[in-house]
């Protein structure tokens, strides 16, 4: 790409600018709003920058990039007046900043090198010049002293740890603390010391010819976008597509000349409140290092008026005058020189959730932008995740906590004392105690003491762990594969690999699942947003503006009353294993496993039946008419219900008086080599009918009675892991039979009436269709809508969905298991590779958490549209962990899915997505 480029230099400044701030891509954010200021008249130093596409060059400039930067040079020189590499005197002499810049910000982790084109010869003359002025000398020893430094650290790897000892060690023998109290005698120690320093790590002499230093710092700059930080910092926030870091060089203005000159850096409101007001700091007499990088204290920006008013107005007037052009708020760097004030740079300015619900509702109030572009730009979804969970109320402070980290699992912040297992988590909170439950990994025997506790920790596992799902459809924080943790769950402790540190039973701990740390101790929390005030002002235009569906995977009538205050149009999953494991529930649930006949059986499930009944009743009555509820037939298999361990086993067998043998064998006789590939999902229902029509009636129990109240009941009813059409007819047939059985039998005898031969002649048996007709209409007559669908989750069903679709009125995509089977990894055992593999760019991102867009997306739009070309008023939809992933959800708008569902905590993120991929989509036409 580098070698087709003609222009590979953008001159910006005086006035005017070659590029604009939609140059963004090649010119870098940084140097597409100078060029932007420039062109809007604001007092921009002259500069010009180089493009991106120079990082794919590794540091190494072309003999036309050396002409053309050559050539810019002079535009600086002409708009400041003074000559690059100048040795006369002061005012002529131009020195320049290099730093990088690329179209997503990532402060910090690239590189920057202040004044060069200073040499011992020019920082002579400027003293030999200012005959005597000790403000002078101080100033340009102050330049020269940190371009070594810089200099040294960019470009030639010189340990920074070394200059910066040797300025501490002058500071000492100086009596003074701070850098500005240095004269410039110890300024001129410094400089010798550090030119030593540089001369014998390198083994060379500081360059002394400017131009030198340029080439050689434009080209470490452009090299600094591979540097381990910068490449990790994209890494972990998932920056991909850039065509590099461009460079941008600009003329030094110095906030370090005199005590009428500063620097800061400001946003144009709070970034943390929102609220309208500038928010910054600014230092007097520094450069702009040192309001970042704690060598001095700076001072509130406020202050700056008190000391110089009409600095201050100036300085508001073109802060605001950039807020209205970019219509966002803006995160400014300017630096003051004798009184005159420059502006280095604006950005769209990071801020927190809750700041940005704000700034987007008070920028719609204000005028500035429109609802439609407040939802598409000032907020994203992951600002609504921090708005909607509790959160550490200063993370800076408890960073001196931090014991581990892991997979920021399920967002959130909670503290509680430290359980290893779910009995304790479960004992420890009927005490009334606050617990986190810490386990190795969790499965589902552990889901009465992850009810119990505030949060999870595991030290296995991963975004789509057990414990991961689990706590984010209850909207509980999470932090999971915390590796260098040792949990021992019988000794009651925890330790941290590598450190001293012990965590033993109720020991107080505080985890953050939105960052994946771990702390000591009890933090102080921030309490979170309610959906009220300017978040439900938000919200509902989101709600207006998406396309799809949102819906929520809810198991409980709480999870579903949460989620449609949010804004959930319906339920999209109730797991209904979920149910079985609470504790008056798994007894008759193990019986129905262990029964020796079916006597044994159906008495076991009639335990059952109105528990599960019950459950669905609140649901319906919780969701109350804003859309279906989809319920998910039993899908996992039955040893998962059956206790594992000795002590479990011989517990149970008292209970019901039978041996602890009997229940090792059936537990053996049960055990699969694949579970996931194994006796689940609609084989169970169709080697164990009982269970799917056990399950049916108490749908459509639950759905009468709450229909009987005058409650809007959509009851979904959902046949999962289905890949042959016979599946899904085997089970629908139960399912009607079931709905006619509750509904009214006189239906039944009317659908078997209803398909009668000719006149005179015998009657047929009435067809699935036929029955299925009737107990529909029987349903409705009782005020109750239903609809037997289809999870489509494994390969086959996508290719033959065409087939299931003249069956199913619903497909509803369990993403999850189409993404194991698809690529034929296991979501459990699959952590240790996935991560190797996006560290090596095999993989883009972690298919389990962004839908894997060129294999398991393309089976999910095959579905969708043979599922429509069959039936056209099919609603397609996703149910899986992707439902709530804003670049999944986006994805899923472009094949034109009607829905995604999520856990409850999901469902204002996964609208935001929603809404801001339907204003994309409007875009593009």
């Amino acid at each position: 790409m580098a070698a087709s480029i003609d222009k590979w230099v953008y001159r910006f400044g005086n006035g005017s600018a070659d590029g604009c701030a939609k140059d963004k891509a090649f010119l870098g954010g940084k140097g597409a709003n100078l060029a932007e200021m420039a062109k809007l008249g604001l007092p921009v130093p002259p500069g010009f920058t180089v493009r991106a596409e120079a990082s794919e060059l590794k540091g190494k400039l072309t003999d036309a990039m050396r002409k053309e930067i050559e050539e810019a040079i002079a535009h600086v020189e002409k708009g400041m007046g003074r000559k690059f590499g100048a040795t006369s005197k002061e005012a002529s002499a131009l020195l320049l900043s290099v730093r990088s810049g690329a179209a997503i910000s990532m402060p910090g982790m690239m590189d920057t090198v202040l004044n060069l084109g200073l040499n011992d010869a020019l920082v002579d003359q400027i003293i030999s010049d200012a005959e005597g002025d000790e403000g002078t000398a101080r100033w340009v020893l102050d330049n020269y002293r940190r371009l070594l430094q810089m200099f040294g650290d960019v470009v030639r790897n010189v340990d920074m740890a070394l200059f910066e000892a040797e300025l501490s060690r002058v500071k000492e023998v100086a009596g003074v603390h701070s850098d500005v109290e240095l004269k410039s005698e110890h300024l001129r120690e410094v400089v010798e010391a550090y030119k030593g320093i540089y001369g014998r790590e390198t083994g060379s002499p500081f360059p002394q010819d400017p131009w030198e230093q340029l080439y050689e710092a434009v080209a470490a700059v452009f090299a600094s976008w591979n540097n381990s930080r910068a490449v990790r910092y994209r890494q972990i926030n998932e920056i991909t597509g850039l065509l590099g870091t461009a460079v941008n060089v600009m003329a030094m203005v110095y906030g370090n000349r005199d005590d009428d000159s500063g620097t800061g850096v400001l946003f144009t409101r709070n970034p943390s409140t929102g609220e309208d007001m500038l928010f910054g700091e600014y230092l007097f007499n520094a450069q702009g290092e040192d309001v970042v990088s704690g060598s001095r204290s700076p001072r509130p920006i406020a202050e700056l008026e008190a000391r110089s008013p009409e600095l201050y107005a100036e300085l508001l007037a073109t802060v605001k005058r950039l807020e209205k052009h970019f219509l966002d708020v803006q995160d400014c760097e300017f630096t003051i020189e004798s009184g005159r004030l420059f502006m280095l740079q604006t950005r769209n300015g990071k801020r927190t959730g809750p700041a940005a619900v704000r700034i987007a509702t008070d920028m719609v109030r204000e005028g500035l932008v429109t609802k439609e572009d407040a939802v598409a730009r000032l907020v994203t979804p992951q600002h609504l995740d921090q708005a909607l969970h509790a959160r550490l109320k200063d993370p800076a402070a408890s960073e001196a906590s931090l014991i581990a980290s892991g997979t920021a699992a399920s967002p959130g912040a909670a503290s509680g004392r430290a359980a290893f297992t779910a009995g304790e988590a479960e004992a420890m909170t009927e005490k009334g105690m606050a617990v986190l439950l810490v386990r190795e990994e969790t499965s589902p025997e552990d889901i009465g003491g992850m009810h119990a506790a505030k949060g999870v920790l595991t030290a296995r596992g991963g975004m789509t762990s057990h414990a991961a799902v689990v706590a984010r459809s209850w909207g509980k924080p999470c932090v999971a594969g915390a590796g260098s943790l040792r949990v021992d769950a019988s000794a009651g402790t925890a330790v941290v690999h590598g450190t001293s540190t012990v965590l033993r039973r109720g020991d107080w701990i505080t985890i953050d699942g939105s960052t994946g740390k771990v702390y000591l101790g009890q933090q102080p929390m921030a309490a979170p947003e309610a959906g009220s005030g300017e978040l439900g002002e938000f919200l509902s235009w989101v709600h207006a503006i998406r396309r799809m569906k949102v819906k929520a995977n809810a198991d409980t009538p709480e999870d579903a009353a949460r989620a449609v205050a949010f804004g959930a149009q319906g339920v999209g999953l109730v797991r209904t294993e979920h149910m079985f494991f609470a504790p008056d529930r798994i007894t008759p649930m193990r019986r129905m496993i262990l029964a020796s006949d079916d006597a044994q059986r159906r008495a076991a499930l009639d335990d059952l039946e109105p528990l599960q009944a019950a459950d669905f009743e609140g649901i319906f009555r919780a969701v109350n008419g804003a859309g279906p509820v989809t319920v998910r037939l039993l899908d996992p298999p039955l040893h998962e219900f059956l206790p594992q361990t000795r002590e479990q086993q011989a517990t149970l067998a008292r209970s019901m008086g039978i041996s602890a043998e009997e229940i090792r064998g059936t537990v053996e006789s049960m055990r699969e080599a694949n579970p996931m590939t194994g006796h689940r999902g609609c084989r169970l229902g169709i080697t164990r009918p009982a269970i799917t029509k056990m399950q049916a009636r108490a749908i459509f129990s639950a759905a009468k009675r709450a229909a009987a109240d005058g409650v809007p009941v959509e009851a979904d009813v959902m046949v999962p892991l289905v890949g042959i059409r016979s599946e899904l007819d085997n089970q629908a047939r139960l399912i009607d039979g079931e709905a006619l059985a509750v509904f009214g039998p006189a239906a039944a005898d009317a659908a078997a009436a209803s398909s009668g031969a000719a006149a005179g002649g015998d009657s047929e048996p009435a067809t699935d269709k036929d029955i299925h007709a009737a107990a529909k209409a029987a349903a409705k007559a009782h005020g109750v809508v239903y609809r037997v669908g289809t999870m489509i989750e494994v390969p086959r069903a996508c290719l033959a969905a065409g087939s299931l679709a003249e069956t199913a009125e619903f497909f509803s995509v369990g993403s999850n298991d189409l993404t194991q089977l698809c690529f034929g990894y296991s979501r459990d055992d699959a952590g240790p590779f996935i991560g190797e593999y996006i560290a090596k760019g095999i993989l883009p991102s972690d298919p389990f958490v962004h839908v894997d867009e060129d294999g398991v997306a393309a089976l999910i739009e095959m579905a969708c549209k043979r599922g429509k070309a069959v039936r056209p008023d099919i609603p397609v939809g996703v149910c899986g962990e992707h439902g709530g992933d804003p670049f999944s959800v986006h994805v899923f708008d472009r094949l034109g899915l009607d829905s995604v569902s999520c856990s409850p905590f999901r469902v204002p993120v996964a609208s935001l997505a929603a809404a801001q991929a339907t204003l994309l989509a409007a875009k593009r036409g």
